[in-house]
């Protein structure tokens, strides 16, 4: 159906929400407008749904919402006797009410609901769906994009991220699914909770996961009295209460909030990019480090499952990249465990392509094994699956991947910021204990292992013109790459869309054996590294970027220059 017949279906029917019905007319002779909202529907993947919030077919709304929980019910109830989902959601615009109107789809088609009362963080979900034994899991957010966004996030029984499989299946059962001819099936939700279909999270599930998170501890009891200082921003979002409470649980007495980024607030007044990788999220509490004058100042995202920090240096604090929190973790973890006698045997850690191979090293003097997988933290989790299969999952001692996400122990099978933040937090006094700060530790690291710059550069592409623009980008890497990059030669080239990789040198290649992916990933013969890949949930075209050298100046400088050749390689 054509965008302005697909527009008068929606203007005729879509009543349910007076701020659609507005917008609806506001927009009546903006052809421009009109296509962008109708021009293609929201895609169903491994990420669910995530997009604008407002009225059409490419918009996050009541009746996107209503239609992919009427899809997910349909695959349910044809793989599963009784099935049930957990549901949850974070501070974004509308998400209570999309959780909501989610439930009411589950309880009309016969599959129970479970529900948060409040908003909670994505990790919670993943955990949620493993204790209750549901079916699924549905985590309305849109992570830590702008305001303007929100999304469906859905989980299979393994607390994990739907798989590809199961994603796709699910999207051809949307995909049958009609807006407004009654396919969708609606209870009214206070009639769900009176039958049972609906019902309310116990909060014994919220402390039952604060429980195994603490679990974690590496040191237990190494933050008391250590007379470690915190500022702390949920960017107001989920991360409040449940940091809070694990911080003090731990002893970590004297945590500062920022005021103006406490409470729950989805148009994110103070940061239009509630993104800890982002400084310009940190501002306010960066400002407030320098009057407080804390050791750390931790920041998770809107769903906290991400979570950026910020360390004490001599003229005020350094931002840490999601890498080097990274690499200090899984240092600190290994270590100590190692030192304390609770490093099992044969460990495994597992990182994504794009993160640090810095990793490789510290995982290969610990005797680690190192698994590599594509970006997304799903397959992280797929890989602590496959070892609990073989009873194994003990092995797993951490994964992260350089986007800010990490997870120790195996309770959820998400990236998870109220673990992190402990560890984070315990890690810092462990350290302070032997008067030492992050920054220290970090820079150490790095004189031992060498100066890993690793850079990430986000280009948007908005709208039906961008995503063609990208697609144009990544075919003409493809048909033409480039062989050599700031004066550097490309040794290898990995597609892993194509499942293959082949060297320059030799001409020889080999099979990738990895769930195709649209990355291009380019091996230099300095050490160095890039790739490239569109972002699976928001529309832009990532840049990784490695360099190696003696010193982190020249590092740096060269990172810069093969971000600048990449640049215009790609005409951006």
């Amino acid at each position: 159906m054509e965008s302005k017949a697909l527009y008068d279906l929606w203007l005729d029917n879509a009543n349910d929400d007076k701020d659609l019905i507005e917008e609806l007319r506001s927009i009546k002779d903006n052809e421009n407008e009109i296509y962008e909202r109708f021009y293609r529907e929201l895609k169903f993947g491994t990420a669910g749904l995530r997009g604008i919030i407002g009225a059409g077919t490419n918009r996050m709304n009541v009746y996107t919402v209503r239609r992919a929980t009427q899809g997910l019910a349909n695959f349910l109830n044809r793989k599963c006797k009784a099935p049930s989902v957990a549901i949850s959601y974070d501070s974004r615009i509308k998400a209570d009410l999309f959780a909501k109107e989610a439930a009411r789809v589950l309880a009309a088609n016969g599959i129970k609901a479970y529900i948060s009362s409040e908003l909670q963080p994505t990790p919670v979900v993943s955990y949620a769906v493993r204790t209750l034994k549901t079916d699924a899991g549905i985590m309305v957010t849109a992570s830590h994009n702008p305001a303007k966004y929100n999304g469906y996030k859905c989980y299979g029984s393994d607390g994990c991220q739907m798989t590809d499989v199961s994603a796709d299946a699910v999207f051809e059962e949307i995909e049958n699914v009609d807006y407004f001819n009654g396919d969708i099936r609606l209870m009214d939700f206070d009639e769900g909770l009176n039958k049972g279909m609906i019902e309310w999270i116990d909060d014994s599930i919220y402390e039952s996961y604060l429980d195994n998170v603490q679990k974690q501890s590496v040191n237990p009891g190494i933050c008391k009295n250590s007379g470690l200082k915190v500022v702390f921003t949920p960017l107001n979002g989920a991360g409040n209460k449940p940091v809070r409470k694990i911080l003090e649980r731990i002893g970590v007495k004297d945590v500062i909030v920022v005021p103006e980024q406490e409470k729950p607030d989805g148009n994110f007044t103070t940061c239009p990019y509630p993104n800890p990788e982002i400084k310009e999220a940190l501002t306010l509490g960066l400002e407030l480090c320098a009057k407080e004058n804390p050791d750390l100042l931790l920041a998770t995202d809107p769903d906290s499952d991400r979570v950026g920090i910020a360390v004490k240096v001599k003229d005020g604090y350094r931002l840490m990249s999601g890498n080097e929190t990274g690499i200090m973790l899984m240092n600190y973890v290994l270590s100590s465990r190692k030192n304390n006698g609770t490093l099992p045997e044969k460990p495994v850690a597992v990182k994504t392509i794009v993160t640090s191979k810095l990793v490789e090293k510290i995982c290969e003097k610990y005797g680690c094994e190192l698994k590599n997988v594509l970006t997304g933290f799903k397959y992280i989790g797929e890989q602590i699956l496959l070892l609990e299969q073989k009873n194994e999952e003990y092995r797993y001692v951490f994964g992260f991947e350089e986007s800010y996400g990490y997870l120790a122990g195996t309770y959820v099978r998400d990236k998870d910021a109220v673990v992190a933040s402990m560890l984070i937090c315990e890690m810092a006094a462990f350290y302070r204990q032997q008067g030492k700060t992050l920054d220290d530790v970090m820079n150490s690291i790095y004189d031992e292992y060498g100066y890993y710059i690793n850079k990430t550069e986000s280009y948007e592409f908005e709208g039906s013109v961008g995503m063609k623009k990208m697609s144009d980008i990544m075919s003409s890497l493809r048909s033409l790459h480039p062989v050599e990059i700031a004066g550097s030669k490309i040794t290898d080239v990995a597609d892993y869309l194509n499942s293959s990789a082949k060297s320059l040198l030799t001409g020889k290649e080999e099979k990738i054996n990895l769930p195709k992916s649209n990355v291009l990933s380019y091996s230099l013969d300095n050490g160095g590294a890039v790739i490239v890949r569109p972002s699976g949930t928001e529309p832009k075209i990532k840049l990784y970027i490695t360099a190696v050298g003696k010193t982190k100046e020249e590092s740096a400088a060269s990172a810069d220059e093969m971000l600048n050749a990449m640049k215009a390689e790609m005409g951006i």
